[in-house]
């Protein structure tokens, strides 16, 4: 039955307005590869399908989150010429960066190595699947970076992409390969009615019902719950049939993210479909926070930066939206396997577009102060780490 809905006509007419300290370096491969492969055994079983969070909980063997980042000039996995996908937004060597080291960082895991990502192993692997990831422009930011990386090393092979709104869809069409994106930020539906864009807290059925034959999935959600004003992407909240012009943000997102974990334990058959959440993705806005003890700053955002913060506790202003998500996913009857990056994400204050947007005009880029984006992530570049933890949670 359709839920009930509280009338325009009652509401106030203002509503109606208005992530360790030093890097292990390990001298041979097959020890490494086996210890990481032994510890996802123990912890997530034979299956691929199986998935469990969090490895942060492992403390023993390999501790996939915690690490450190490692110089290392056989990066990047690929070169932003050689990958015609990328959106002008994260396509920061096109658009005028003129540094390219933070490209050649690779993310070393406390007592092991990653498994070096391997294009043609992923097709083969995934011949004739569909993997969708869902969610905002950090979620597509994955999935272009997913794309170059396959393509990088299958540059001959067939393919097909169809952009729109809100389904993107990218096709290796000698593999039967589909690699989607959906955008979806809060997740939850939003309805328009009387002209009011409404967030359904509880409502997902919409949405839902376009992600239901994917393999793979992974989630997204975050950024979006603190916008406000023109970049607010609502104009009222419904839950339970009452409508609300606003409400603690943070409760809003724990509300609809269980409305979200619901619908996955109701309608997602786990022993066909993987299921993965990618845990908020930081911000680097302020300097202060990475900048603690300098007498001065040389700038005011992530503009300028071109080297990772060292160590392994930097985690920046996202406890609560952290929190959030784990416990939703605590309580899932089958847990999303969380792809937990916010720790070793934060580290990369040099790793965002900044100016070197293909979205700014001239203007823009004269005034880094105000214009720098320091949110989505620059490609080749961050997500490609993002998605080397991605195939390894997928197969190892």
């Amino acid at each position: 039955m359709p839920h009930p809905r509280a009338s325009f006509k009652d509401l106030p007419t203002s509503w109606l307005i208005g992530l360790a300290v030093g890097c292990i370096v390990l001298s041979e491969w097959r020890t490494s590869s086996s210890a990481l492969i032994l510890s996802l055994k123990k912890h997530h079983g034979s299956s691929s399908l199986d998935r469990r969070p969090p490895f942060r909980a492992n403390h023993s063997g390999c501790s996939l989150f915690e690490g450190t980042w490692v110089r290392d000039d056989s990066y990047p996995l690929y070169q932003y010429s050689e990958c015609p996908f990328i959106d002008p937004e994260f396509n920061c060597q096109m658009y005028g960066r003129p540094d390219s080291g933070y490209q050649r960082y690779r993310w070393s895991p406390l007592n092991c190595n990653l498994p070096r990502f391997d294009g043609k192993d992923f097709l083969t692997r995934m011949q004739g699947k569909t993997i969708m990831f869902v969610g905002d422009s950090l979620g597509k930011n994955q999935w272009e970076s997913l794309i170059c990386m396959i393509f990088a090393d299958s540059p001959h092979t067939s393919t097909q992409m169809v952009r729109g709104e809100p389904l993107s869809t990218f096709k290796f069409l000698d593999y039967g390969l589909t690699v989607s994106f959906y955008k979806a930020p809060y997740l939850v539906d939003i309805d328009v009615m009387q002209g009011h864009r409404v967030l359904r807290l509880d409502d997902i059925t919409s949405n839902g019902n376009v992600w239901r034959s994917a393999d793979v999935l992974s989630f997204n959600s975050g950024h979006w719950w603190t916008h406000n004003g023109s970049l607010q992407g609502w104009d009222l909240m419904e839950l339970g049939g009452t409508y609300f012009q606003d409400m603690d943000r943070s409760t809003a997102m724990q509300r609809a993210l269980s409305t979200w974990a619901k619908w996955v334990d109701s309608y997602i058959d786990r022993s066909k479909t993987s299921v993965f959440f990618l845990a908020i993705s930081p911000t680097h806005y302020n300097p202060a926070e990475w900048s603690a003890g300098m007498t001065t700053s040389t700038t005011k955002n992530c503009y300028g930066e071109t080297a990772p913060m060292s160590g392994n506790s930097y985690l920046g202003d996202y406890m609560e939206q952290t929190r959030v998500i784990d416990d939703v996913i605590g309580e899932m009857h089958r847990p999303a396997f969380l792809l937990d990056i916010t720790m070793l994400s934060s580290l990369r204050k040099d790793a965002h577009p900044a100016i070197y947007s293909g979205n700014l005009t001239p203007q823009q880029k004269a005034n880094p102060d105000r214009s720098a984006d320091c949110s989505h992530w620059c490609l080749p570049g961050l997500p490609d780490t993002w998605n080397q933890l991605f195939y390894t949670a997928l197969f190892y």
